[in-house]
């Protein structure tokens, strides 16, 4: 069977690589990160994406870690109420939907924990060099380090590497929506319990939730940036925009804002599409956002990459030795799925197709 190697550890790479892995493929995960990443989010399993999990055994284990939002409560600036729902939130929709919310730590651990012992996974290392050989594929790694893989898989997220590389710059590719958004986590200062708050102004605002039994606040500003200006910075020139573009805000805002700059989990990150006419070259495939980034906005972009690893990796299955065939269908069978939950970002609110496209992109394949 094939040697694979797969670039980036959280929701698509781990996926990819159990699939492979159960097909005997020989699996090698490379993670930039020194251990699994904490923090993040909460995230959405829709549609397809829940075969996905049950065709893995966890399913049932995912229904049990998730969310445990009771509602959410719309503030203005003041931190006063305008508009509450005890039947949906923000982040995870209805909850009569059937969709799972989960936070992506979570999660990503709940796929990592299925993997083989088989499957080598290396820390703190990232690759630097992709040399496609034709009947092989050199990779070097910051190492120094220099191996062959028959097919190198890039589930490395919207700044991906092996994209990079294999494909060229950024700037064909990642198209931004003018807005950056920063996560972390925080201590849950304002008491809350299993409910999220939310603030919009313009482009930007805030989502507020609590997290490990009430224990703890996942926080998310939005603002807006101008084109790549986070990219140049590093966590604490981040933690500084953050704070310069949200000082405008009050009420208990401010001392999330100070939480922030200690927080060990922080991100920081332009919203932004991937929009790629192919997503193979030669021995080399993306999946997850590295491919096809539907961004935040769509509240699809977990699902698409447990899906899109899914459908990669049983294509490469049928036949290991045609990976370019294998590449093809993977395409043929995705592209639809993927135009139509990258369409759901650019919705306006009460827009009255709304639910009408939601429902389409969420069942747009069958697996």
């Amino acid at each position: 069977m094939a040697r694979i190697l797969v670039s980036g550890c959280s929701i698509a790479g781990p996926t990819v690589a159990y699939w492979l892995s159960i097909s005997r493929h020989r699996v090698t995960i490379v993670e930039r990160a020194p251990g699994p990443r904490p923090g993040g989010q909460a995230i959405d399993v829709r549609g397809p994406a829940l075969d996905v999990l049950a065709r893995m055994g966890i399913l049932e284990d995912a229904r049990s870690n998730r969310t445990t939002m009771k509602g959410v409560s719309l503030v203005d600036a003041h931190g006063v109420e305008t508009w509450r729902s005890e039947e949906e939130t923000l982040s995870g929709g209805k909850f009569a939907s059937g969709d799972i919310e989960i936070l992506r730590d979570d999660l990503s651990m709940l796929i990592f924990g299925k993997l083989s012992p088989d499957v080598e996974v290396i820390y703190d290392e990232s690759i630097t060099n992709i040399e496609d050989q034709t009947d092989q594929v050199l990779v070097t790694f910051q190492s120094g380090a220099t191996r062959s893989f028959d097919l190198v898989i890039g589930a490395d997220g919207l700044r991906s590497k092996v994209r990079n590389l294999v494909f060229g710059n950024d700037q064909k590719f990642v198209h931004s929506l003018g807005v950056a958004l920063a996560v972390f986590t925080a201590p849950n200062s304002l008491a809350l319990k299993d409910w999220q708050i939310a603030h919009r102004q313009g482009k930007g605002g805030f989502l507020i939730y609590t997290a490990r039994d009430n224990l703890e606040l996942r926080v998310a500003f939005g603002f807006e940036i101008a084109g790549d200006e986070d990219r140049a910075m590093d966590v604490a020139e981040q933690k500084k925009l953050l704070a310069d573009r949200c000082a405008h805000y009050r009420w208990k805002i401010p001392e999330l804002i100070k939480a922030a700059q200690a927080a060990s989990d922080f991100y920081c990150g332009t919203v932004a599409q991937v929009r790629m006419d192919r997503w193979s070259k030669g021995r080399c495939a993306l999946v997850g956002d590295a491919a096809f980034c539907p961004s935040p906005f769509s509240g699809q972009g977990t699902s698409l990459a447990m899906v899109g690893a899914y459908v990669l990796a049983s294509e490469l299955t049928r036949d290991p030795t045609q990976h370019e065939a294998a590449f093809d269908r993977y395409e043929a069978r995705l592209r639809h799925y993927v135009e139509l939950n990258q369409a759901l970002a650019y919705l306006e609110d009460g827009d009255p197709k709304a639910d009408g496209l939601r429902e389409s992109a969420k069942n747009a394949i069958c697996i």
